[in-house]
Parts: structure tokens; sequence; C-alpha cells
């Protein structure tokens, strides 16, 4: 959920200055796929073998997460050039259904949007260095206290994971320059791995089609309908930043062509290398031995060149994770940080260091949370991720009915298009989606209406007196 914070104040008279149109095409297409491009990918497909048990049923599945996510991203499109403001969903749902949800909607964003997402890939992060070091595989936990979603782990990958979170902390007090570097060099290193990867692995790499049609014995035992909607949260949470450029919708040159085809062009990208990088893992490894694994990539890697070529690919792709880390880091602060100056959440997180010129307070809240949330079960953590942020996207995309009825707003084409086909279809699946979950997974989805709930107490006792401005 990446946030554009930058605000322009002109010296001379005192009120903001209108940012620059100056990013095309290219720009906006990049913003897109380096957001979406992170943990789900390198960590999900063998959960998936496990609950669907069949190869074209984990394809079918993450191609229509992507289909969900266009339909997402285009009607984003609409509200980003309507409201080009910082904060993303705090200002659609301000706009559209009051404070009360501006502020349960960043509250959220604190805890499942951001804090939860980077748990989730140090996590990952940890158990591709298993490969190196067993000791620090999820599986290797020392210590299970209670079981299921109310479950914590503590062991080497809860130790590992909140370490990489404290770094990219103190990093990110220190400096939002540094930061960015360090940000471009990560995820171009993401990218090359990734095409490399599947390139060379259907090149040189000892695979075979017949893992395609040979089934796994299912670790689920809901139906598979009731499993494939289940699914398709923990699908959503590997296409998660599909909302990007909008973000930046005012920087953007034409950005009623641009951006819908910035979206539509970064999502289709993205679902070609999460498709091309799941039939690698499937010709490489048989699902009966993909069940379960979180470092799927390293499996696969072994399985294709051995174990000296899959100690490099575990590496890089351990890396390629980090980015994912920092990227979240440095983001969400930035989100909590809009909302404070306009007096909607907690006002030390909109105290900037005179130094460093961060957000110190609340980066170093967000890490502490991250690191807490390591200790929750990897499925357990990306169910509450996948309920949370589907309610308030749907939410958001649900408040075009709305819009749309105003004098004066912006219709753009490709969501005019069968109007309301694209926002409908999104708000079908994504409410089919929580329901499922509520009914199949009660532990993870009271988790997070939990955490809304809590929200929504908080904004009445703390900030009902406040008027944002």
């Amino acid at each position: 959920m990446p946030v554009n914070t930058r605000v322009a104040i002109s010296m001379q008279t005192g009120t903001p200055a209108s940012l620059v149109r100056q990013l095309g095409f290219i720009s906006a297409t990049a913003l897109v796929i380096s957001n979406m491009v992170g943990t789900g990918i390198f960590a999900t497909t063998g959960i998936l073998a496990g609950q669907l048990g069949d190869a074209r049923l984990i394809l079918l599945c993450w191609f229509i997460g992507a289909v969900f996510a266009l339909c997402g991203a285009l009607s984003y499109s609409e509200l980003g050039i309507n409201f080009p403001s910082s904060g993303g969903e705090y200002v659609y749902l301000t706009r559209a259904y009051g404070p009360t949800w501006g502020f349960v909607t960043g509250w959220v964003s604190f805890f499942a949007g951001f804090s939860a997402p980077i748990a989730l890939a140090a996590l990952a992060f940890a158990d591709y260095v298993g490969y190196f070091f067993p000791a620090f595989k999820q599986a290797n936990a020392q210590f299970t206290i209670g079981s299921g979603a109310l479950s914590f782990e503590f062991g080497g990958a809860q130790l590992l994971a909140s370490a990489l979170i404290a770094v990219f902390t103190l990093l990110n007090c220190l400096g939002v320059g540094r930061t960015a570097k360090v940000q471009n060099v990560l995820t171009g290193t993401k990218l090359i791995v990734i095409a490399s990867f599947i390139l060379i692995g259907f090149l040189a790499g000892s695979g075979d089609w017949g893992h395609f049609s040979q089934a796994a014995v299912r670790t689920s035992t809901l139906s598979i309908p009731i499993q494939f909607m289940i699914s398709l949260l923990l699908i959503m949470v590997g296409y998660s930043g599909w909302n990007a450029a909008t973000y930046v919708a005012e920087e953007l040159r034409q950005p009623e062509r641009t951006l819908p085809l910035a979206l539509a062009t970064g999502t289709a990208l993205v679902t070609a290398l999460y498709l091309g990088l799941n039939l690698v893992f499937i010709y490489s490894t048989p699902l009966e031995s993909m069940k379960g694994v979180v470092a799927v990539g390293s499996l696969s890697a072994s399985n294709l060149f051995g174990s000296q070529v899959a100690g490099i690919f575990a590496a890089l792709m351990a890396i390629s994770i980090t980015s994912t880390v920092n990227a979240m880091v440095t983001i969400g602060p930035r989100v909590y940080y809009a909302m404070a100056k306009n007096r909607a959440f907690f006002s030390a997180a909109a105290n900037v260091n005179p130094k460093w010129h961060t957000p110190v307070a609340a980066i170093v809240a967000q890490g502490v949370c991250s690191m807490l949330m390591t200790f929750t079960p990897f499925t357990q953590l990306m169910l509450y991720i996948g309920v949370s942020l589907t309610f308030f996207t749907v939410m958001s995309v649900a408040s075009l009915f709305r819009f749309r009825r105003t004098r004066g707003w912006q219709r753009m084409a490709p969501v005019s298009f069968a109007f309301p086909l694209i926002p409908g279809a999104y708000i079908v699946v994504g409410v089919g989606m929580m329901i499922y979950g509520v009914i199949w997974q009660p532990k993870a989805s009271l988790m997070a209406g939990a955490t809304i709930a809590a929200g929504a107490a908080v904004y009445h006792f703390a900030f009902t007196k406040r008027a944002p401005s």
C-alpha cells in the first residue's frame, strides 16, 4: 500500500504548491511492478499445493487473482484522479463514509497493511536463509504456545526475522536518501533474479512436465470450491500493491490515459512473472513434495540445478525478499504521518526528527509491532492480512457508486465500459472471499474484525473531539 507523501509548500505564500506532472507511462508502470512483486510469490505456492492439490487449480487461482487485482486497480485509478492526495484509502473512505472510517483504515493499515506484511516477508526471508542454516526455518521452531490461529511460535526464524526488521527500521530512521538507494538496488536484484530463474529453469533445469498431471494429497478437509475462495485470500496478499500508481496520479502526464494503461500493463507483466514462476515451481517439483514448504523457490532450485547452484538462487531470493521488507518499512510510517498531520491519528506519528528528517516515532512503533507479529503462524498471518485488506479495498471500490453521482466527477473510460461490471466484479468476488473466510477461517477473520472494532473504539474515545482539517 505505497503512499506518496510529498507536500510542497510555497515559501512566499505559505500555501500548498501543485506537484508537477512529470511521470510518464514507463515510470508509472515500474512503480506498479516494484510494489506488487513481493513475499506472496516466493512463499504461497507450497501452501496452495496442500490446500488445492492440483496444479491446474493453483495456476487458475493465480490467474483469477490477477483479474481481481486488475478490476481493483482500474477502479482505484478513477478514485486517484479525483482525489490525488496522500493517504490512499484514508482519503477515499473519509470523503465517502466520514472520518471514523478514514481513521479505522489507517489503524488497520498499521497492523494488517504494513506491520503484518513486514513480519510475513521477514519470516519468508528466514525460511530461505534456512536453506543454509536449518535452525532458521519456521518448521523448526523451538517452542509453540497454543494451537491454530491462536498459537505463538518461538525459534530461530522469529529471531532472524525480528533482527532483519530491526535493521531496516534503524536504516529508515537515519534518513530516506540512503534508504532509497538501498531500495533501488534490492528491487533491481529482485526482478533480475525472477526473470533469470524462470529462463534458466526451463532452458537448463532438470524438471518434468509430468508433474502438472500429478495430484497431491490435500491437507485441507474443505471442499474444492470453498478452499479455492479461501486460497484467493492468500493470493491477494501476493498481488497487493496493485494500487501503487494511484498515489501519484497528480504527478502523471495525461493521467486519464497513463494511469489505467500503467495499471493494466503493470498487472499484466506481474501476472506473467507470477505464472512463469509457478510453472517453474511445478515443473521442478511434484506437488506432493511441495506441500507446506514456504521457501518453495529454494526447493525448486535444488531440484532443477542441484544443491550448489540452488544455494546461489536461495541467497538471491532471500535478498529479493529484503526489498519487500525495506519498502514497507519505508512506506507505512508515511501513511500514519499524513493522517497525524491532519489530526486524524496519534500526534507522535507526525513528529519529524530534526536531524534525520524522518518520522522516527512512527517508524519505531511499526517496527516493534512487526517484530511481535513474527511470532504468529505464517498461514494465519496471511489470512489475517487478506481479510483485513480486502475489506477496505472493497469499501473503497464501492465508494465509486456514491462518488459517481456527484457533480464534476471525472469518469474514466475503462471503468465506464459496461459499468458497473469492473467495480461490481471486484466487490462481488471480494465480498465472497470475506464471507468464506468468516465461515471457514473464523479465527483469522475474528482477529481482523477485532482490529477494525478496536480502531473504531479508539477513534470514538480519543479522536471524536478533534476536527480533521
